[in-house]
């Protein structure tokens, strides 16, 4: 009857072993995870904020050569020759952000860069007005 006392104990003690290196393991792997997604968010947003620039510098070159006369879309200034842009920004997603541009008219523009996924994609809001002036806001989580 002793033998089945001692293997019951070697059991326990294998069991408290196992679920000592699992609650390691995960807390290690919750650790990598949290920074992947940081590092991602920090790449997102440094994207995002040069895609806003990008985006204002073109409508005001785009206004410069035409006297000061905005575009009414930025599928315009795509089928320019040479292009003021490479690509229509607001028609996908681009690096976990969405651009719009509420307010693009021949008299000025307004442009936003949001978050697909608010604190998973980006922490801050990139939006430009008429003469370049950006401004960044954090994000609210919508639930």
């Amino acid at each position: 009857m002793q033998t089945g006392l001692i293997g019951k104990g070697i059991n326990a003690k294998s069991f408290v072993t196992i679920m000592i290196v699992v609650s390691v393991f995960a807390l290690f792997l919750r650790i990598a995870i949290e920074r992947i997604i940081k590092h991602n968010i920090s790449q997102n947003e440094s994207i995002a904020l040069s895609t806003v620039k990008l985006i204002a510098a073109a409508l005001e070159n785009y206004a410069l050569d035409h006297h000061g006369i905005y575009p009414t879309s930025l599928a315009a200034m795509t089928q320019t020759d040479p292009p003021y842009l490479d690509r229509d920004y607001t028609n996908d997603l681009q690096k976990g952000y969405n651009y719009t541009c509420p307010r693009i008219e021949s008299s000025g523009y307004s442009c936003i860069a949001s978050p697909a996924r608010c604190k998973l994609s980006g922490l801050m809001v990139y939006s430009v007005i008429t003469g370049s002036l950006l401004s960044s806001q954090v994000c609210e989580k919508k639930e």
